[in-house]
């Protein structure tokens, strides 16, 4: 029995529940990019990968450990005749062009629903150009899965963070808008919203809802389980934007909510006065350290 437990039994409390989110943990693009990673690793050799393969500092460094190099775009350029893995996020078309003049062979893992929307904001883009209609992004500037869907509009995509950014569109022109998959899709409703009412009459308004489900449906369920619980630990890597969206979610209905990297960031005082606590995490959050998490708090009997 650990010290948390002990103490709860000597103090004639019931044993602490703890509880993992089942629905946390590794989206679909994320699971199939590390799982490429780790069959290129079994081969031999070096492989490199274009950036963080995911933004959880733990699976970088367990990765690491098996021969994974994560490199820079700046390092891309000096690299010739190796292998290169493109993480889920996805790229822009020059990182291809740059990969093929220095015959490097590229492991794509960039998500499916990524790739369909990079796919379909170039080919909107192609089919207006000439209109001088804006395509508009609804995304984090910067974020790796933004830069490669500019890309595909030459960089003339405009990104908006929030209301603030629309409010400088022009409305006098036609607006195309997508959203990053990973985005809060009442944010994006709340954008779509403000648009509709500023439009000018005479110029055209599409919205594409380009989010992922499988990340927007876990913002009903994240919050669904925080409620649940006394205290929430919550296991991102603080570099994850998904992470903050849904921590803020979980923080909203239970302000006894805790973001953590690992569990040597647990604090014993947040158990005082506690019966249970729910675990979760972002999609970008392995399985394997919210059960160290668990682990750390309840520790689990020896097998054989």
């Amino acid at each position: 029995m650990n010290l948390s437990n002990r103490l709860l039994r000597q103090m004639g409390k019931p044993q602490l529940q703890i509880e993992i989110d089942e629905g946390s943990g590794f989206c679909f693009g994320v699971t199939t990019a590390i799982k490429k990673a780790e069959e290129e690793l079994a081969k031999g050799g070096s492989l490199y990968c274009l950036g963080d393969i995911v933004h959880n500092g733990m699976e970088v460094e367990r990765l690491h450990a098996m021969g994974l190099v994560t490199i820079t775009h700046d390092d891309l350029r000096r690299l010739h005749d190796v292998k290169v893995l493109l993480r889920a996020h996805g790229e822009p078309p020059k990182t291809y062009e740059l990969a093929k003049r220095n015959d490097i062979e590229i492991i794509d893992a960039t998500c499916p629903v990524v790739l369909q929307l990079q796919r379909r904001i170039k080919r909107q883009y192609e089919s207006s150009c000439e209109s001088s209609a804006q395509v508009v992004i609804f995304g984090k500037n910067g974020h790796a899965e933004v830069l490669g869907l500019v890309g595909q509009t030459k960089g003339d995509a405009i990104v908006v963070e929030n209301i603030d950014d629309v409010k400088r569109l022009d409305f006098q022109r036609d607006i195309y808008l997508y959203s990053q998959t990973t985005k809060s899709l009442d944010e994006f409703h709340r954008i779509i919203d403000y648009i509709q009412e500023h439009i000018s009459p005479t110029a055209t308004f599409k919205s594409f809802d380009t989010i992922c489900r499988q990340v927007a449906n876990r913002m009903p369920n994240i919050a669904s389980f925080a409620a649940r619980h006394d205290l929430v630990l919550f296991v991102s890597g603080r570099k994850s934007s998904n992470g903050r969206v849904l921590f803020n979610e979980c923080r909203s209905v239970n302000p006894n909510s805790h973001q953590i990297e690992s569990a040597a960031e647990i604090d014993m005082r947040w158990l005082e006065g506690v019966c249970t606590v729910g675990i979760c995490g972002a999609t970008s959050t392995p399985k394997w350290l919210m059960e160290e998490c668990r682990d750390y708090l309840a520790p689990q009997p020896s097998k054989g």
